[in-house]
């Protein structure tokens, strides 16, 4: 794997020698005034805090300093990619309180998945799937434009109408497809053959998107979620199944199927809208590589979480990070987070840090880890030649 990385970031560096050296790729950057979300809890700003409670403290302590409805100790990756494009954080479509719009909005939650979900938010996965999500994308394409006609405040908290085809279109989204499918007893063969239907959902809602104007898309592959504490902690595997570096191989393997399918489907339609750029990012190889290779990178014991309690992994199903207890009539914290979260990776056993975060977002700025590889802020650039 580190073979892989050091490969991917010679590629980089050539990317960026031809962009200097070619006047016909020197392209003017593409300005993008807006970005529009979709996903799940890697890039949720705060919509399912808006409609089941907020994330409790310590979420948010690094940079926030409060709970912001991100299941991390601070900011996220599409807050850096948010900051690179200078742009304000985005805010939760379903968050009534204090929003902006006006350079786009997010519709992730956390839990959400591609397909429907067959179980209740008690259970997991949030009722808030893509599909839901294109709705509620639908709906804020017209509307609001309604009522930025309205003018006063309505005009300087809503996008413009030309923002929707201008806008990047991010999605960060398919980790729970796959880990709906281990909560449900299902085998590894199981899960794999459902992985077809997914990303055709997946495909579906791409073009929804793209008949109303959408036309950049940036989309992140599923992590290596073999190697996340609340993997480690709540699924049996073989001994013989972990790899050298303490990972479950087998949910590796799923989440690489899964990615190559993914990057399958991109390249569809790519052929299927000619008028769109696509941008597949490979923040699998970035995370895997962050793991295996913590200490290279300035980090420690990647495998346990920093907010949690107790275990190999610090991590409990049933006092997750920010849990409380009544001890001797007064509620206390009793899953708190670690000493310094910005030398650890893992933040709750799911989700990274905002020092993690921050790191892959450094790694996939100037294209090395994309197809095409184009640097961020030219990712409208369409592939002149076609796979």
């Amino acid at each position: 794997m580190e073979t892989l990385f050091l490969r991917h970031v010679a590629f980089g560096l050539v990317i960026w020698t031809t962009m200097l050296l070619s006047p016909s790729t020197c392209s003017k950057p593409c300005s993008f005034p807006a970005i529009f979300n979709f996903g799940d809890s890697n890039s949720d700003t705060g919509g399912l805090s808006a409609a089941f409670g907020q994330a409790p403290y310590p979420n948010g302590e690094t940079f926030f300093g409060t709970p912001s409805g991100r299941y991390s100790d601070g900011r996220l990756i599409i807050d850096f990619i948010a900051e690179s494009l200078r742009l304000p954080h985005l805010s939760a479509f379903l968050d009534s309180v204090g929003s902006n719009f006006s350079h786009g909005a997010n519709f992730a939650t956390a839990g959400s998945t591609i397909r429907p979900p067959n179980m209740t938010i008690q259970y997991g996965p949030s009722p808030i799937s893509l599909d839901v999500q294109y709705v509620e994308f639908s709906n804020f394409h017209t509307r609001s434009q309604i009522y930025r006609k309205k003018g006063e405040l309505y005009e300087k908290l809503l996008p413009r109408v030309e923002y929707f085809s201008r806008a990047l279109y991010t999605f960060d989204i398919g980790q729970n497809d796959l880990t709906a499918g281990y909560k449900l007893n299902m085998t590894i063969e199981q899960i794999k053959a459902y992985v077809p239907d997914v990303l055709g959902q997946f495909s579906n809602v791409i073009k929804d998107i793209y008949n109303e104007g959408g036309r950049t898309f940036w989309i992140h592959n599923t992590g290596p979620v073999g190697c996340y504490p609340y993997i480690l902690d709540r699924f049996f595997v073989n001994p013989a199944q972990y790899n050298k570096y303490g990972c479950a191989s087998p949910f590796n393997d799923v989440a690489q199927f899964f990615n190559q399918r993914l990057k399958e489907a991109v390249v569809q339609l790519e052929q299927d809208l000619p008028m769109a750029a696509f941008t597949y990012v490979d923040i699998y190889s970035l995370k895997y590589t962050l793991i295996t290779q913590a200490k290279k990178y300035g980090f420690e014991k990647p495998l346990v979480a920093c907010c949690g309690r107790g275990g190999k992994y610090n991590y409990n199903l049933h006092e997750k990070c920010g849990a409380k207890k009544t001890i001797n009539g007064k509620e206390v914290v009793i899953a708190n987070s670690c000493k310094d979260p910005m030398t650890r990776i893992n933040w709750d056993g799911t989700h990274f840090t905002e020092a993690a975060n921050k790191w892959i977002f450094q790694q996939i700025l100037n294209g090395s880890f994309s197809d095409p590889p184009n640097p961020l802020e030219m990712a409208c650039q369409r592939r002149k030649t076609k796979k």
